[in-house]
């Protein structure tokens, strides 16, 4: 199998590991894992090729430091962030740290697999144009809300900002989540950031 086909799984949990590598190699890719960044980083060779699908909470180095650690050592794997505990600064966070793909657990296979498809394929400017085009949808309040999400910020924060109550603000996002398609916020943080929103 060819180098590019590799997938590093990194993840304290040891069935985690076992069932992502099940995973992986029944769909044709190679799976190496890892129980830790450190495991991971002690493996590292000037051949390393593929992909990293990373949890974000693990003891010792987590998987944002691990990404940014990649990053100033000039290590350009895409990688692929998971989590169970996943929230919007996190996400944002990670993505501006040079992430490909954030995914919040419980996700579904298929969810899983496309993320690393995309993120071995390096999504280009087709779909950065596509969703600049979701984005000339939106009315000018709606993009001040995404503007407030893509920053982290809490409903309540926003509605602070825009002077308009918290429920408004919900509102809005949902007729921003409605008109992007995003499945979840993550989703929808990722959308905005490829296509250069902030």
């Amino acid at each position: 199998m060819a180098a590019d086909t590799t997938v590093h799984v990194i993840d304290d949990d040891d069935a985690m590991r076992e069932s992502l590598s099940f995973l992986l190699e029944s769909a044709g890719y190679q799976a190496q894992t890892y129980a830790s960044a450190a495991a991971f980083l002690d493996s590292l060779s000037d051949q390393i090729s593929g992909c990293v699908v990373t949890d974000v909470r693990m003891p010792d180095m987590n998987g944002l430091e691990l990404t940014r650690h990649l990053k100033e050592h000039g290590i350009q794997l895409p990688i692929v962030m998971i989590t169970g505990h996943g929230d919007i600064p996190l996400a944002v966070e990670s993505m501006k740290a040079g992430v490909a793909d954030f995914l919040e657990k419980p996700f579904n296979d298929s969810t899983l697999l496309q993320a690393i498809a995309g993120a071995m394929s390096k999504p280009g400017a087709a779909g950065n144009e596509a969703f600049k085009a979701l984005l000339d949808q939106l009315s000018p309040r709606e993009i001040d809300v995404l503007r407030g999400v893509v920053q982290g910020k809490a409903n309540k924060v926003i509605a602070f900002e825009l002077g308009i109550s918290p429920r408004t603000v919900e509102v809005y996002r949902a007729n921003v989540m409605a008109k992007t398609h995003a499945a979840n916020l993550a989703e929808l943080v990722r959308m905005a950031m490829f296509a250069g929103f902030e």
